[in-house]
């Protein structure tokens, strides 16, 4: 009986040690896109005032979660039944963030607000429907990065058997959740610790130095990392299109994979950007129409 019950113990030492390895190994092939994960979900999680900054942090990270949760048992079903379809969701979301990406430089570049010159008073009904429409927006967009990112980690494991890649998947999800939510929720309350350092201090010493250096430091930070998530949108989007489409693989093997990369996803981000618009025409047109 108790040679048997340390059989099943040291069975399950070795099942650990196995995710253990695969679980580095899958790791590291996906820190590239928790890397721009990082990027873009940072600078989805900022703008809201500072009472609400942790409590939107949460609620997106709830999403992820469910996001998660959803995305690991449909990518381990399809991998057995079905590995085209993993491919084929890919693709499907590597447009959306291309045109998620390509939105932005066009929003920045050729749609301004136009500067308001009189006070408008903004109610609390507005602040909440425009942080709910954020957090829905920053759960989507963490949606399709972890598909990616599932995906990778199934594939560095695919050739393990099936519950070693369960729980492989299930720690790079976890670790890449808690990973990029804790890193962002440090970064958007810079300010606040800066400003405790500052009173703490009474304004003097190095304590008051590093707060106000930290309070310096969040808005060119967090600039920083706007222009980052768009440069990510569209690295990571045409990362998909060269990696998972053989014929946009093979089209300009002579460019750097980074540039080829960047031009894929801006391509197709322009395209999806013109579908997008047209169809916004045809509706407006035929809502006025009716």
């Amino acid at each position: 009986m108790a040679s048997g019950i340390f059989a099943i113990l040291d069975d399950i030492a070795a099942l650990m040690d196995d995710v253990a390895v695969a679980s580095k190994i899958a790791t590291q092939k996906t820190a590239a896109i928790l890397g721009d994960d990082l990027a873009v979900n940072a600078e989805k999680a900022t703008g809201f005032l500072s009472s609400r900054e942790l409590p939107v942090l949460w609620a997106i990270t709830k999403g992820s979660f469910i996001n998660k949760l959803i995305i690991i048992p449909i990518a381990l079903l399809l991998n057995v039944f079905f590995p085209a379809a993993i491919n084929g969701a890919l693709v499907i979301g590597g447009f959306y963030l291309a045109y998620e990406g390509v939105e932005k430089i066009i929003e920045y570049f050729f749609h301004h607000a136009p500067e308001v010159l009189e006070t408008v008073e903004i109610t609390e009904e507005d602040a909440a429907v425009a942080e709910k429409s954020k957090i829905k927006a920053a759960i989507v967009t963490d949606f399709i990065l972890s598909v990616e990112i599932v995906i990778i980690a199934l594939g560095s494991v695919a050739e393990k058997i099936l519950s070693i890649q369960i729980m492989t998947v299930f720690v790079v999800a976890i670790i890449a959740t808690i990973g990029v939510y804790g890193i962002v929720a440090l970064i958007v309350r810079m300010d606040d610790t800066g400003y405790k350092l500052i009173k703490h201090s009474n304004n003097k010493g190095i304590l008051a130095k590093v707060g106000t250096l930290l309070v310096m430091l969040l808005p060119m930070i967090i600039k920083f990392l706007s222009v980052v998530g768009t440069l990510a949108l569209i690295l990571v989007s045409g990362g998909i299109f060269v990696h998972n489409i053989e014929y946009v693989h093979h089209l300009m093997p002579q460019l750097p994979i980074v540039a080829q990369e960047t031009f894929f996803g801006l391509v197709a981000g322009l395209l999806v950007f013109a579908v997008v618009a047209i169809f916004k025409k045809l509706f407006t047109l035929f809502k006025l129409k009716i």
